[in-house]
Protein backbone atom coordinates (compact mmCIF):
# COMPACT_ATOMS: atom_id res chain seq x y z
CA UNK A 1 0.00 0.00 0.00
CA UNK A 2 1.63 3.34 -1.33
CA UNK A 3 2.02 6.16 2.01
CA UNK A 4 0.04 8.60 2.39
CA UNK A 5 0.41 12.37 1.73
CA UNK A 6 -1.39 15.51 2.07
CA UNK A 7 -0.82 18.03 -0.59
CA UNK A 8 -1.78 21.81 -0.18
CA UNK A 9 -3.57 22.39 -3.50
CA UNK A 10 -4.46 26.28 -4.31
CA UNK A 11 -4.99 25.48 -8.31
CA UNK A 12 -1.73 27.04 -9.07
CA UNK A 13 1.10 26.37 -11.32
CA UNK A 14 3.17 25.78 -8.31
CA UNK A 15 0.61 23.51 -6.13
CA UNK A 16 0.03 21.27 -9.25
CA UNK A 17 3.87 20.87 -10.16
CA UNK A 18 4.51 19.51 -5.94
CA UNK A 19 1.51 17.59 -6.43
CA UNK A 20 2.71 15.92 -9.50
CA UNK A 21 5.99 15.28 -7.37
CA UNK A 22 4.68 13.64 -4.52
CA UNK A 23 2.79 11.64 -7.26
CA UNK A 24 5.76 10.64 -8.69
CA UNK A 25 7.80 9.68 -5.42
CA UNK A 26 4.59 6.64 -4.83
CA UNK A 27 2.41 8.68 -2.45
CA UNK A 28 -1.00 7.99 -2.75
CA UNK A 29 -2.20 12.00 -2.80
CA UNK A 30 -4.98 14.06 0.00
CA UNK A 31 -5.38 16.95 -1.73
CA UNK A 32 -6.40 20.18 0.68
CA UNK A 33 -7.68 23.54 -0.43
CA UNK A 34 -9.07 26.42 1.38
CA UNK A 35 -11.28 29.06 0.77
CA UNK A 36 -9.92 32.09 2.72
CA UNK A 37 -11.87 34.83 0.99
CA UNK A 38 -9.39 35.33 -1.71
CA UNK A 39 -10.56 37.00 -4.35
CA UNK A 40 -9.28 35.45 -7.06
CA UNK A 41 -11.63 32.08 -6.07
CA UNK A 42 -11.22 31.13 -9.10
CA UNK A 43 -8.37 29.06 -8.35
CA UNK A 44 -10.57 26.39 -6.33
CA UNK A 45 -12.43 25.86 -9.58
CA UNK A 46 -8.86 25.17 -10.95
CA UNK A 47 -8.05 22.92 -7.82
CA UNK A 48 -10.58 20.29 -8.48
CA UNK A 49 -9.91 20.46 -11.76
CA UNK A 50 -5.98 19.87 -10.96
CA UNK A 51 -7.26 17.18 -8.31
CA UNK A 52 -9.20 14.97 -10.74
CA UNK A 53 -6.47 14.95 -13.47
CA UNK A 54 -3.66 14.03 -10.82
CA UNK A 55 -5.93 10.84 -9.67
CA UNK A 56 -6.08 12.03 -6.17
CA UNK A 57 -7.72 9.76 -3.70
CA UNK A 58 -9.48 12.55 -2.32
CA UNK A 59 -9.72 16.24 -1.92
CA UNK A 60 -10.91 18.75 0.57
CA UNK A 61 -11.95 22.53 0.60
CA UNK A 62 -12.32 24.05 3.71
CA UNK A 63 -13.52 27.40 4.45
CA UNK A 64 -11.58 29.85 6.93
CA UNK A 65 -12.35 33.62 6.86
CA UNK A 66 -9.13 35.97 6.69
CA UNK A 67 -10.35 38.54 4.98
CA UNK A 68 -11.59 40.06 8.28
CA UNK A 69 -7.92 40.72 9.26
CA UNK A 70 -5.45 43.33 8.47
CA UNK A 71 -6.33 44.52 5.10
CA UNK A 72 -5.04 42.59 1.98
CA UNK A 73 -5.11 42.99 -1.54
CA UNK A 74 -6.10 38.72 -1.90
CA UNK A 75 -8.56 39.31 0.56
CA UNK A 76 -10.14 43.15 -0.03
CA UNK A 77 -10.65 46.35 -1.69
CA UNK A 78 -7.25 47.15 -1.98
CA UNK A 79 -6.12 47.50 -5.65
CA UNK A 80 -3.85 44.32 -6.69
CA UNK A 81 -0.66 45.93 -7.84
CA UNK A 82 0.06 45.67 -11.86
CA UNK A 83 2.87 46.13 -14.13
CA UNK A 84 5.33 45.80 -11.22
CA UNK A 85 8.96 44.96 -12.40
CA UNK A 86 11.45 42.33 -11.39
CA UNK A 87 12.98 45.29 -9.07
CA UNK A 88 9.58 46.12 -7.87
CA UNK A 89 8.14 42.90 -6.85
CA UNK A 90 11.47 42.34 -5.36
CA UNK A 91 11.36 45.48 -2.78
CA UNK A 92 9.89 44.18 0.43
CA UNK A 93 6.71 42.31 1.23
CA UNK A 94 3.72 43.37 -1.23
CA UNK A 95 0.13 44.47 -0.11
CA UNK A 96 -1.20 40.87 -1.28
CA UNK A 97 0.52 39.40 1.52
CA UNK A 98 -2.30 37.90 3.71
CA UNK A 99 -1.18 37.85 7.51
CA UNK A 100 0.24 34.01 8.74
CA UNK A 101 -1.85 32.73 5.48
CA UNK A 102 0.61 29.37 4.89
CA UNK A 103 0.97 28.86 8.12
CA UNK A 104 -2.81 29.01 8.74
CA UNK A 105 -2.46 26.55 5.37
CA UNK A 106 -0.23 24.20 6.46
CA UNK A 107 -1.84 23.79 10.47
CA UNK A 108 -4.70 22.95 8.44
CA UNK A 109 -2.76 20.11 6.33
CA UNK A 110 -1.01 19.00 9.35
CA UNK A 111 -4.17 18.33 11.20
CA UNK A 112 -5.67 16.62 8.22
CA UNK A 113 -2.08 14.37 7.97
CA UNK A 114 -2.23 13.10 11.28
CA UNK A 115 -6.03 12.34 11.10
CA UNK A 116 -5.51 10.23 8.05
CA UNK A 117 -1.91 8.74 9.05
CA UNK A 118 -0.16 10.56 6.79
CA UNK A 119 3.42 11.66 7.96
CA UNK A 120 4.01 13.95 4.50
CA UNK A 121 2.88 16.97 3.48
CA UNK A 122 3.45 19.00 0.06
CA UNK A 123 3.61 22.50 -0.52
CA UNK A 124 4.59 24.22 -3.57
CA UNK A 125 6.35 27.64 -2.05
CA UNK A 126 9.35 28.82 -3.78
CA UNK A 127 11.86 31.33 -2.95
CA UNK A 128 13.61 32.16 -6.21
CA UNK A 129 10.31 33.85 -7.22
CA UNK A 130 8.31 34.03 -4.33
CA UNK A 131 7.40 37.96 -4.57
CA UNK A 132 7.93 38.65 -1.03
CA UNK A 133 6.04 36.43 0.93
CA UNK A 134 8.18 35.97 4.01
CA UNK A 135 6.16 32.36 4.66
CA UNK A 136 7.67 30.82 1.27
CA UNK A 137 11.47 30.74 2.78
CA UNK A 138 13.43 27.52 3.31
CA UNK A 139 13.64 28.91 6.91
CA UNK A 140 10.11 28.72 7.36
CA UNK A 141 9.43 25.50 6.15
CA UNK A 142 12.20 23.76 8.28
CA UNK A 143 10.77 25.60 11.63
CA UNK A 144 6.86 24.62 10.31
CA UNK A 145 8.46 21.03 10.06
CA UNK A 146 10.18 21.28 14.09
CA UNK A 147 6.60 22.74 15.28
CA UNK A 148 4.38 19.60 13.22
CA UNK A 149 6.36 17.14 15.25
CA UNK A 150 6.32 18.95 18.50
CA UNK A 151 2.80 20.06 18.49
CA UNK A 152 0.77 16.60 17.58
CA UNK A 153 -0.22 13.64 19.64
CA UNK A 154 1.11 11.61 16.70
CA UNK A 155 4.65 13.44 16.43
CA UNK A 156 4.78 13.39 20.43
CA UNK A 157 4.06 9.35 21.12
CA UNK A 158 6.13 9.15 17.91
CA UNK A 159 3.56 7.10 15.41
CA UNK A 160 4.41 9.35 12.82
CA UNK A 161 7.35 11.41 12.28
CA UNK A 162 6.36 14.41 10.37
CA UNK A 163 8.00 15.65 7.08
CA UNK A 164 6.97 19.10 5.33
CA UNK A 165 8.53 18.67 1.45
CA UNK A 166 9.01 22.01 -0.45
CA UNK A 167 10.09 20.06 -3.96
CA UNK A 168 10.10 23.35 -5.83
CA UNK A 169 11.59 25.73 -3.39
CA UNK A 170 15.39 26.41 -5.02
CA UNK A 171 14.14 25.83 -8.27
CA UNK A 172 13.25 28.90 -10.63
CA UNK A 173 9.45 29.63 -12.63
CA UNK A 174 11.30 28.07 -15.91
CA UNK A 175 12.36 25.18 -13.94
CA UNK A 176 9.23 24.58 -12.19
CA UNK A 177 7.19 24.73 -15.29
CA UNK A 178 10.01 22.16 -17.65
CA UNK A 179 9.67 19.72 -14.48
CA UNK A 180 6.04 19.96 -14.19
CA UNK A 181 5.92 19.20 -18.15
CA UNK A 182 7.94 16.36 -17.61
CA UNK A 183 5.54 15.15 -14.43
CA UNK A 184 2.65 15.16 -17.52
CA UNK A 185 0.90 18.51 -15.76
CA UNK A 186 -1.75 20.04 -17.72
CA UNK A 187 -0.72 23.81 -16.87
CA UNK A 188 -4.26 24.58 -19.14
CA UNK A 189 -6.49 23.67 -15.88
CA UNK A 190 -4.30 25.93 -13.73
CA UNK A 191 -4.91 29.38 -12.35
CA UNK A 192 -2.67 32.11 -10.99
CA UNK A 193 -4.13 35.30 -11.55
CA UNK A 194 -4.78 37.38 -8.15
CA UNK A 195 -7.33 39.76 -10.02
CA UNK A 196 -9.44 37.68 -12.76
CA UNK A 197 -12.13 38.59 -14.57
CA UNK A 198 -15.43 37.27 -13.48
CA UNK A 199 -15.33 34.75 -16.10
CA UNK A 200 -11.82 33.27 -14.76
CA UNK A 201 -9.53 35.14 -17.56
CA UNK A 202 -6.34 35.94 -16.06
CA UNK A 203 -5.28 40.04 -15.92
CA UNK A 204 -1.91 39.41 -17.18
CA UNK A 205 -0.57 42.29 -15.10
CA UNK A 206 -0.80 41.08 -11.36
CA UNK A 207 2.86 39.84 -9.64
CA UNK A 208 1.04 36.65 -10.45
CA UNK A 209 0.61 36.70 -13.83
CA UNK A 210 3.81 38.50 -14.94
CA UNK A 211 6.11 35.79 -12.57
CA UNK A 212 3.96 32.60 -14.77
CA UNK A 213 4.49 34.31 -18.31
CA UNK A 214 8.46 35.08 -17.55
CA UNK A 215 8.66 31.19 -16.33
CA UNK A 216 7.10 30.75 -19.94
CA UNK A 217 8.80 32.32 -22.22
CA UNK A 218 12.14 31.26 -20.34
CA UNK A 219 11.62 28.04 -20.39
CA UNK A 220 10.38 28.50 -24.28
CA UNK A 221 7.26 27.13 -23.98
CA UNK A 222 3.50 28.87 -24.51
CA UNK A 223 1.34 29.43 -21.10
CA UNK A 224 -1.77 28.02 -22.19
CA UNK A 225 -4.06 30.12 -20.09
CA UNK A 226 -6.28 32.90 -21.49
CA UNK A 227 -5.11 36.60 -20.23
CA UNK A 228 -6.83 39.88 -21.05
CA UNK A 229 -3.88 41.72 -21.88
Amino acid sequence: MSPKAVVLLSGGLDSATAAAEARAAGFELLALSVDYGQRHRFELEAARRVAASLGMAEHIIVQVNLAGFAPSALTSDVPVPKGRSEAEMADGIPVTYVPARNTVLLSLALALAESRGAADIFLGVNAIDYSGYPDCRPEFVAAFERLANLATKAGVIGTLKFTIHAPLIKLSKAEIIQRGVALGVDYGLTHSCYDPDPHGVSCGECDSCRLRRQGFADAGLVDPVRYRV
